[in-house]
């Protein structure tokens, strides 16, 4: 079973903000899998269904983002899911709008949402799908612009970044994610060193004498 947890804040006032991003795409792959996401758990809503056979859990916390751990742990736990089947959404004001990264251990990203929740889960080994919003203006808090609605302009370009970001999320229910690094980034997947480990040579006949 996959978790895939949508990062935004709860409330109407918040729905078009670039820091909701993450639930826009929750939203998608409900109203595609048909998938009811009105259950009320401890500080989130879920829903639960399929995609291509596999069972997912849909979250969208009711905590602010900052908090988000809490709701994730909380139904992690209660459905025992792993840390590594959890999938988050979450925005990303270092990448354009339409740009799209999918990390796992190795994430750049500063986020206070992820850090909640590899705080809270005491791991930070899940996958984490980065929509670009576009970057911070001159002179404007990071607050502020994530607590912006989306402009016209970028509202045009929205549909298209929100499906390929869905498509990443659905990639990642039903592959291993070093596939889904090598389709969406543009370094492709982490190359990983193996740490080198030295022979050591024993002189067997010299132990013997010595003994």
């Amino acid at each position: 079973m996959k978790l895939i947890v949508g990062f935004g804040n709860p409330g109407e006032r918040f729905a078009n903000n670039r820091q909701n991003i993450g639930f826009k795409v929750i939203d998608i792959l409900a109203n595609n899998e048909n998938i009811d996401v009105r259950i009320k758990k401890k500080k989130s809503v879920i829903g639960r269904g399929k995609i291509a056979k596999n069972d997912v859990v849909l979250l969208k916390p009711q905590t602010f983002v900052n908090l988000i751990g809490e709701s994730v742990l909380y139904i992690a736990s209660f459905l025992r899911i792993n840390v590594k089947d959890i999938i988050c959404i979450v925005e990303d004001s270092s990448l354009e709008l339409g740009e799209l990264r999918v990390d796992y251990m190795y994430a750049d990203l500063a986020h206070a949402g992820v850090d909640s929740m590899a705080l809270a889960l005491k791991s930070d080994k899940f996958a984490k799908v980065r929509v670009g919003v576009g970057g911070c203006p001159e002179g404007m808090s990071m607050e502020e612009y994530l607590l912006q609605d989306f402009t016209f302009e970028e509202n045009l370009l929205l549909i298209d970044v929100l499906n390929k970001a869905e498509q990443a999320v659905r990639m990642l229910v039903t592959n291993p994610i070093e596939d889904v690094q090598e389709k969406y980034n543009p370094e492709g997947a982490p190359k990983i060193k193996k740490r080198q480990v030295k022979a050591i040579h024993v002189d067997h006949r010299k132990m013997q004498k010595n003994s």
